[in-house]
């Protein structure tokens, strides 16, 4: 299996790469007579749009993240994981994303403007496609499929735009220069009522499932639960349920039974993935393992975890750390959910190829939080004991979206509208997830709404933990600026906090870390980059953000 999915990458990367000389003409479209001219050095629109076999190669192009060293967009892993860094779950070295929920975000950061023009440049491409798919004569089912496909990646783009952004530009067909820089931004009820429509259209010219050989390649599953995403940001908590409620119906996913190893190469093909980006060693990598592995490894140890995270997992009897006599604050990482090992590297406690993490600061590891600005604890989660080769030439696909999140969000959205909550819901959802072989945690048996919702949500953050979801969620919570305005804690330093110099610690012993500084009622939306209004100033700016 692995092996066909490793020779349809390979094709696919091929495609990628050919398809972006394609796009330099559609994407770089700068006035009504540029598409008049067919360039004698380079493919054009006018020349390539002619089979189904390139239909193909456009389709592959709209789903072209980058690669390598791409990121801050809603596709790539490492600006997947940014996200979870903005909504507090710890630090990056060079606090790119840190600075979006700190209180120093403005108009002219960088990283604001990568997240809006890489986005924008996917949805040119998607425009680009569907603007000239009609031309070309083919099968109708298979084109209707590519459609499909491509309506629901541009769907996802506008989404996550219009979720961080709020009101941004909305256009379905590739611009001209003068229409670009003079485009107004759109409501976002508009933007989302488009985005639901388009999704609710596409899934159901979509499979169900796909051969391994289309690893990758957008399924109606994969479209609802994207759907289903937007449906929740929004409160629509009936609609939301039904969404997911089709996608548990058609048997095709299942809770995966190993936590640990599901995000290893080897096991990147399984039936919990239900939306992936797709990379190949050597062809097509990407290098977030080089970010992600401590300075033990080879790494950078670029990411470090805050143990505000590191408290929501409960101990091994289902009871927080507050409230367990399984929890011992000498010993604090014993006896609690497996995920905790899983999902954070823990000094002199986490093993990895045979050597222990160390990042205590009277030690001489490279990892000792002396030699940076660290928190002490580093990431596990995505550390593949498998793989032995370059770490920035890494070729393991990245989840998106995973059959956990649709039990869960299942759950949340029956909860939220005020649906009856039995134990037989809870063991079909909630409890599938927590009893995994290596995590069986005991099941969830309270249906008081108050009790259960705030289950849910610890679930979702120790479940879901680095994978992109917390910022979403603590936004349409609408909890961001109480978990987010707060002082951070790092690693265990003392258990004698009273007689403890040599670093700040608090009174339970941990390291003062950082502070977050998020401004409520400002930095819940991102402001419209400067770069953009610079350009068209018919672009406002979101309030409390330099105009």
């Amino acid at each position: 299996m692995t092996t066909n999915n490793k020779l349809y990458r390979s094709f696919r990367s091929f495609a990628l790469r050919f398809f972006v000389l394609v796009l330099v003409i559609s994407n770089s479209a700068c006035s009504d007579d540029f598409f008049d001219k067919n360039p004698l050095d380079a493919v054009s629109d006018a020349t390539f749009w002619k089979s189904e076999s390139d239909a193909k190669l456009a389709l592959v192009g709209c789903y072209n993240n980058g690669g390598a060293w791409s990121g801050e967009d809603f596709w790539t892993p490492r600006g997947i994981i940014y996200l979870d860094f903005m909504a507090g779950f710890g630090s990056e070295k060079e606090l790119i994303p840190d600075r979006f929920t700190d209180g120093t975000l403005d108009p002219s950061y960088w990283a604001v403007e990568g997240y809006w023009d890489n986005t924008y440049r996917k949805i040119v491409t998607c425009n680009n496609f569907l603007s000239h798919i009609d031309d070309i004569e083919m099968d109708a089912t298979i084109k209707a499929n590519m459609i499909a496909e491509v309506r629901t990646i541009r769907a996802y783009q506008y989404f996550n735009l219009s979720f961080f952004f709020s009101d941004v530009p909305l256009f379905k067909n590739v611009l001209t220069v003068d229409e670009a820089n003079n485009i107004e931004r759109t409501p976002k009820a508009d933007i989302m009522n488009f985005v639901e429509t388009e999704l609710e259209e596409s899934y159901l010219d979509l499979p169900l499932t796909r051969p391994i050989s289309e690893d990758g390649r957008i399924t109606s599953g994969a479209t609802l639960a994207i759907l289903g995403r937007v449906l929740m940001a929004n409160k629509k908590w009936a609609a939301a349920a039904a969404t997911y409620k089709k996608i548990i119906d058609s048997q095709v996913y299942t809770i995966v039974p190993n936590f640990r190893t599901m995000f290893n190469v080897q096991n990147e093909i399984n039936t919990e993935f239900i939306l992936t980006s797709q990379y190949q060693e050597d062809v097509y990598s990407h290098v977030l393992t080089q970010y992600l592995y401590p300075e033990t490894y080879g790494g950078w140890h670029q990411f470090s975890p805050y143990n505000e995270l590191v408290k929501q997992f409960e101990c091994t009897d289902g009871l927080s750390i507050e409230d367990s006599p399984l929890f011992d604050p000498s010993n604090p990482y014993d006896n609690r959910d497996p995920r905790l090992d899983y999902t954070i590297m823990i000094s002199d406690r986490t093993v990895f190829k045979g050597t222990t993490f160390v990042s205590r600061p009277d030690s001489s590891s490279p990892d000792r939080i002396t030699r940076y600005n660290w928190s002490g604890y580093c990431i596990n989660k995505f550390m593949d004991p498998t793989f032995s080769g370059n770490l920035m030439n890494y070729g393991g696909n990245w989840s998106i979206i995973r059959y956990a999140e649709v039990l869960l969000s299942y759950l949340e959205s029956k909860l939220e509208a005020g649906d009856a909550i039995d134990q037989v819901l809870l063991d079909e959802t909630i409890n599938k997830v927590r009893s995994r072989a290596d995590v069986n945690m005991p099941a969830i048996t309270t249906t008081n709404t108050v009790e259960l919702r705030n289950k849910i949500r610890i679930e979702r953050e120790v479940e879901f933990a680095f994978e992109g979801l917390h910022y979403y969620d603590i936004l349409r919570w609408g909890v961001a600026a109480e978990k987010l305005n707060r002082q951070f804690t790092g690693m265990k330093l003392t258990n004698d906090p009273a007689n403890y110099t040599d670093f700040d610690v608090d009174e339970d012993g941990y390291l003062i870390y950082q502070k977050r500084n998020f401004v409520e009622g400002v930095n819940e939306i991102w402001p419209i980059p400067q770069a953009e209004r610079n350009v068209n100033t018919k672009l406002t700016q979101n309030p409390g953000y330099p105009n």
